[in-house]
């Protein structure tokens, strides 16, 4: 199944750079989710949200149902802590928007504290863009609340555990990084050339990246050839041949 995303240019400086620290406007945000994608793969980013291109595959659908999951539900409050589901968000200096899967709102002295879980589907990674995404909701409180929001959790559906992430400077750095080569990529409208990785396997934009055929170095009318006489072997002759 595909979906169509849109999105509007953000805002460049002469010669098409990037303005340092901009202040971005309602039309110029990106997703949060979109950090994730540039993160993983800036192919696989600028095909969703410079080209439209989205399929989903068993990874997307189970990811989307469990979002849904964690989004349904009215607020409630557990133990002193309010619990906030499907909370939106947006940063003006990062330019960015999305939704927060859970924001638990804890007693402090002065005001509450926030602390937003995100829920993934899988495992712990090795790389930090489940990080990274979580970073960005707790920027965006911060920018709206005017509040420290010092932690978080990412909860994953195979472990069925929490895991606390604490939004330390080094982190904080590397999300507002992301979040400025997001737009940077987005602004260029140009979508990179196709690198064949092992990570490609698990994509879902596979079959319309085509790593193999478009790859650097690469002929599509060589890769065409392969795959037709891969496919006639896998058949065997005609009857009568």
């Amino acid at each position: 199944m595909k979906q169509q995303f849109g999105y509007s240019r953000p805002w460049t400086g002469e010669a098409g750079r990037p303005v340092p620290d901009p202040v971005f406007s309602e039309e110029q945000l990106l997703p949060i989710s979109a950090l994730q994608h540039v993160l993983f793969c800036e192919r696989q980013c600028a095909l969703i949200h410079i080209e439209g291109q989205w399929v989903e595959n068993r990874l997307t659908v189970e990811g989307r149902h469990l979002h849904d999951k964690a989004h349904d539900g009215s607020p409630e409050t557990r133990d002193g802590i309010r619990v906030t589901r499907g909370l939106p968000l947006r940063s003006f200096r990062l330019g960015l928007v999305g939704k927060a899967d859970v924001v638990e709102f804890r007693p402090a002295p002065g005001s509450d504290i926030p602390f937003p879980v995100e829920y993934k589907r899988g495992r712990p990674k090795k790389h930090g863009a489940d990080k990274v995404q979580l970073c960005a909701q707790a920027l965006c409180l911060e920018e709206t609340l005017g509040v420290t929001v010092p932690s978080g959790a990412l909860f994953y559906g195979k472990t069925r555990r929490r895991l606390e992430v604490p939004f330390d400077r080094a982190l904080r750095d590397l999300t507002a990084a992301t979040a400025r080569r997001l737009h940077e990529l987005i602004a260029s409208g140009r979508t990179p050339s196709a690198v064949r990785e092992p990570k490609c396997r698990q994509c879902s934009l596979i079959d319309v990246c085509l790593p193999d055929a478009m790859g650097p170095k690469r002929s599509a009318a060589a890769y065409v050839s392969r795959a037709l006489a891969a496919a006639i072997t896998a058949e065997g002759p005609e009857d009568g041949s």
